[in-house]
């Protein structure tokens, strides 16, 4: 399998001026741990993630050295740690220059450098332009989906998978973070919704796609007033 066949296209992006305030909001409110960041033109030029927002001087978590420590660290990395701990914006906290793939990348080499980076994330670029990000998430689905003896996707899975998505993709009931992966013509469905009956549209939308054998939910509901979530999957495991 490869980077395009389990990445997660509908993306949810910030720039770099927006606050980080309302990055960390976004975050929350899509229940995702890192997002891209463009610039004007719609051009990848970083990455932010939790890790940035976990020395913040809002929450009293600043980098704290003993003054001998601080002479040895020197005025450059002080400076740069005040910025990314006091800054207002994405670009004073974002890692710049994140680690990408082309959509083509193989599923063996997409691990080996999250294994040798020591990344949880990976931005998909086809040429420059930003198409997907894919995650552990993505992958431990694939790894769900091949379990089951699944063949490898062919090329009229990825067509059955291009046409769910754009059945889906601009439905103002389309799951927050929906990824698609097709195997055989099974299809595997993830992502996050907030009312139960986005989980029937969404089973639906799939199914009515000729060509389509079967469809797992794998939808994770959220509640979105106590942050209560419910993982399919994990329901599955406790039945009888």
């Amino acid at each position: 399998m490869r980077a395009y066949q389990i990445m997660t296209p509908r993306l949810t992006t910030v720039q770099v001026d927006t606050p980080v305030a309302a990055a960390a909001e976004l975050m929350l409110t899509k229940r995702i741990s890192g997002l891209p960041v463009v610039d004007a033109t719609g051009k990848l030029v970083g990455i932010v993630s939790e890790g940035d927002f976990l020395r913040r001087g809002e929450i009293g978590t600043r980098r704290r050295r003993s003054s001998w420590l601080e002479f040895f660290t020197g005025p450059g990395k002080l400076a740069s740690e005040f910025v990314r701990q006091e800054g207002r914006t994405v670009k004073d906290v974002m890692t710049t220059d994140p680690v990408t793939i082309s959509e083509e990348e193989e599923l063996e080499n997409i691990v080996q450098i999250m294994e040798q980076k020591g990344i949880k994330r990976l931005p998909v670029l086809r040429g420059d332009t930003l198409i997907g990000i894919v995650t552990r998430a993505n992958l431990l689905q694939a790894v769900a989906n091949l379990s089951r003896g699944t063949p490898q996707p062919t090329a009229s899975d990825d067509e059955l998978r291009r046409q769910i998505l754009a059945a889906m993709e601009d439905q103002p009931w389309c799951p927050m973070g929906l990824n698609v992966v097709v195997g055989n013509g099974i299809v595997d469905l993830s992502g996050i919704i907030t009312d139960d009956r986005q989980r029937g549209a969404a089973m639906v939308a799939a199914k009515n796609v000729a060509g389509v054998k079967a469809v797992y939910d794998h939808l994770c509901w959220v509640d979105t007033m106590t942050g209560t979530y419910i993982d399919p999957r994990e329901e599955t495991a406790k039945a009888p």
